[in-house]
């Protein structure tokens, strides 16, 4: 499962490629920190069975957001976000949205699944599965089985359940439980890390 750092890492590689002139240092680090928030709903799981990857890893989370921002950039007479930040605040603004849904909830949809329009339809996906050209079977793909009985649906919040380092298993866990915090759990991850910090040092030089 991806960790926080290989979401941020993901999020710095949008960050770099989408805020253009109004890439800096603090803008990457607004793109990050909103990249973090899904993952704060484990302390959900105190309170919610199930809470942890559904609580604000529903893809209504950014898509409320990008309501919210457009209703204000694009329809009220006077933008609070434009007379704040201008242009630049609308820019972040966006990016950090694409980061939420792609860096956060999109890595975790395929790295052991998300409650994907909790609270409306309780059920966990995990993307998983195949697209390939076969010369004898044609165009595969087995990524699309949205159906309850496909390998997709893990089940609802009462039925699937994922840990984290903070609420490690369902229900009170001993004092001697192993809380495990991951960094990279595979060579892609590590490689996508220390991408992302190499891509990340060359913009913020270039922009000094």
């Amino acid at each position: 499962m991806p960790s926080t750092v290989v979401h941020c890492a993901l999020a710095g590689l949008l960050a770099a490629g989408l805020l253009g002139d109004h890439f800096d240092g603090r803008a990457v680090a607004v793109v990050l920190a909103a990249t973090i928030v899904p993952d704060l709903d484990a302390f959900a799981g105190f309170v919610i069975p199930g809470g942890h990857r559904s609580v604000l890893h529903t893809l209504l989370f950014p898509l409320a957001i990008a309501s919210v921002l457009s209703y204000d950039t694009r329809i009220r007479e006077r933008s609070f976000v434009r007379e704040r930040w201008h242009a630049r605040g609308v820019r972040v603004a966006w990016v950090s949205i694409a980061a939420i849904a792609f860096a956060a909830i999109g890595l975790d949809l395929v790295g052991g699944g998300v409650n994907l329009f909790y609270p409306i339809y309780n059920q966990f996906y995990e993307l998983s599965g195949k697209l390939l050209f076969s010369n004898t079977r044609g165009l595969v793909q087995t990524f699309v089985e949205l159906g309850e009985g496909s390998e997709t649906a893990r089940g609802t919040t009462g039925q699937y359940r994922i840990g984290s380092g903070i609420d490690p298993t369902r229900g009170t866990e001993p004092e001697s439980v192993e809380r495990i915090f991951p960094v990279a759990q595979s060579g892609w991850q590590l490689l996508l890390i220390f991408t992302s910090v190499f891509v990340l040092a060359v913009r913020l030089y270039e922009e000094r």
